[in-house]
């Protein structure tokens, strides 16, 4: 083993996403189940109501899959480390969290997952159930504000989810809880910026190279490098850094707006930093009189061992706040 390999506690490496569902499974308490070859989905589920599939590659966890619970997703359909899960495991999902109104995908801005999730949907069509698809691409770094289209899916889908799950425990139509949930993504924007890079398990080695003197920013969850490099600076410059990128993309943000603000460790991060970075973003989004309804200060959207955070705004309207304040419980994020 090389000095730069990432040491990990596992078995086989090629093993680690079919070993970490079924750790998943088991941390649910029952309150969810394994469905095939690597889906999971709730134990109770709302009769008759539209359902909300979610899904994504392991090595990120708690997220997607951590994600599935009372007003969260319904299910999720799960890859291997860093992979779109395969079509045949969208299928399985889509199969099992339908109650006749159809089915909402909704994942991050992938090549893979757009291909595999847009494979099971035309399976499930085959079948009679119909599939809606919302895609989540908040990542302002990864594209200007005229190709949005091309943007990544990185932290903002934490209150992305929560808000369309919130909506799939209200709604009765797959049409309104598509809507929501587009316009949840709609409010949603992140920068994030990486110190350290991540690994894959199979491997254990950096999956890219960052010296000590710089920050990445705009990385990606999946290991990517990111966009562009800044200098490294304090805590305070970079949370500055970081908002002036946020207030400058097209998402209106000023005196009276409410907002989640979700500040995320991308793996290795600790509290103390993010605290920290916490506490030289407030005091901006105050002068500029923006009220934060709610803080999240987590390691929820993660890349292994990544050193680095993302900061994520959510804007809420009076519809979007009230789906905010309802509750929801999963492995990943509960809000009582």
């Amino acid at each position: 083993m090389s000095k730069n390999t990432a040491k990990k506690i596992i078995n086989d490496p090629l093993k680690c996403a079919d070993e970490l569902f079924e750790g998943l499974v088991l941390a649910y308490d029952g309150k969810a189940r394994r469905v095939g070859k690597r889906s999971i989905i709730m134990n109770d589920l709302r009769p008759d109501a539209p359902a909300l599939l979610i899904g994504g590659g392991a090595g990120h966890e708690p997220i997607y899959h951590g994600l599935v619970g009372k007003g969260m997703g319904d299910g999720a359909a799960v890859g291997d480390i860093f992979a779109a899960p395969p079509p045949d495991i969208v299928l399985e999902a889509t199969q099992a969290v339908n109650r006749g109104k159809g089915v909402l995908y909704l994942y991050g801005n992938y090549a893979g997952d757009i291909m595999n999730f847009d494979i099971g949907a035309e399976d499930a069509a085959d079948e009679g159930i119909t599939v809606k698809t919302v895609i989540i691409n908040d990542d302002v770094c990864s594209a200007p504000p005229n190709e949005k289209h091309k943007r990544r899916g990185v932290g903002g889908l934490v209150p992305i989810v929560k808000l369309a799950g919130a909506a799939a425990t209200q709604v009765d139509t797959l049409d309104e809880l598509a809507r929501i949930a587009q316009k949840a993504v709609d409010a949603t924007r992140t920068v994030g910026v990486s110190t350290k890079p991540g690994s894959i398990p199979a491997t254990g080695e950096p999956t890219f190279e960052l010296a000590d003197d710089v920050i990445g920013l705009g990385m990606g969850i999946h290991g990517e490098k990111g966009v562009g490099l800044i200098p490294m600076c304090t805590a305070d410059e970079l949370a500055a850094m970081i908002l002036d990128l946020l207030f400058k993309d097209d998402l209106p943000l000023g005196e009276g707006d409410e907002i989640v603000f979700f500040v995320n460790s991308l793996g290795s991060t600790h509290m103390m930093e993010l605290l920290i970075l916490l506490r030289a973003a407030r005091p901006i989004l105050d002068a500029r009189g923006i009220k934060v309804h709610q803080t999240i200060v987590d390691s929820i959207v993660t890349c292994q061992e990544m050193a680095g955070v993302s900061f994520s705004i959510t804007k809420l309207d009076a519809e979007l706040k009230a789906l905010w304040d309802l509750p929801c419980e999963s492995v990943g994020y509960t809000k009582l």
